[in-house]
């Protein structure tokens, strides 16, 4: 998938600018984002969670997931195959491996389950209506495109960007959650 130079730059903007936050900040942030994230009913209610192991300057999500865990939940995590990608169901932070892009994944005797109820999606960047800036390789909009499931993007307050150029094939994200509010994007759209 091609990206066009204006969401390169804005990429490479946006990541600077999120990694220079410093990593007790990123704490509080991921620990207020958790709180906040507990709002919305349908993660709530969830009972099959897609999650993301965090890289960089990400969201911490790890509380995330050993909460819903314990709360006898199930985890799914992403793992690349190919120029697609897939959930894998896992039990504990032990199920990992470093996998492709150098992204904790789940090992391969992991169930795999795509039928998520809701799915916690990485952001490098977001507008207000639910246009993602990802990484620019097309996983998480080529998975959604297939499965029909609710989106939460978890960023900092300071991600959020009035415009981001739209492609066709980008996905609308559901909800944005950061450490100051809860966004529900269909209010806005």
């Amino acid at each position: 998938m091609k990206d066009n130079s204006e969401k390169t730059s804005l990429r490479e903007f946006l990541l600077e600018k999120r990694d220079g936050t410093s990593f007790d900040l990123m704490k509080i942030a991921s620990k207020a984002i958790l709180k906040k994230l507990k709002k919305i009913e349908s993660f709530r209610n969830a009972q099959k969670i897609g999650a993301y192991y965090p890289i960089g300057s990400e969201i911490l999500t790890q509380d995330i997931m050993q909460e819903a865990l314990s709360e006898g939940k199930e985890v799914f995590l992403p793992k690349v195959t190919g120029k697609n990608m897939e959930f894998r169901k896992i039990e504990n932070f032990s199920n990992l491996e470093n996998g492709s892009f150098d992204i904790m994944e789940p090992r391969n005797e992991c169930p795999v389950d795509n039928n998520l109820d809701v799915i916690l999606v990485p952001t490098v960047g977001i507008s207000p209506t639910g246009v993602r800036l990802g990484y620019g390789h097309g996983f998480y909009d080529r998975f959604l495109a297939e499965n029909k499931i609710e989106t939460i993007s978890l960023t900092l307050e300071k991600q959020i960007i009035k415009n981001i150029p739209r492609s066709d094939h980008d996905v609308i994200i559901n909800w944005i959650v950061t450490e100051d509010r809860v966004i529900d994007t269909s209010d806005i759209r």
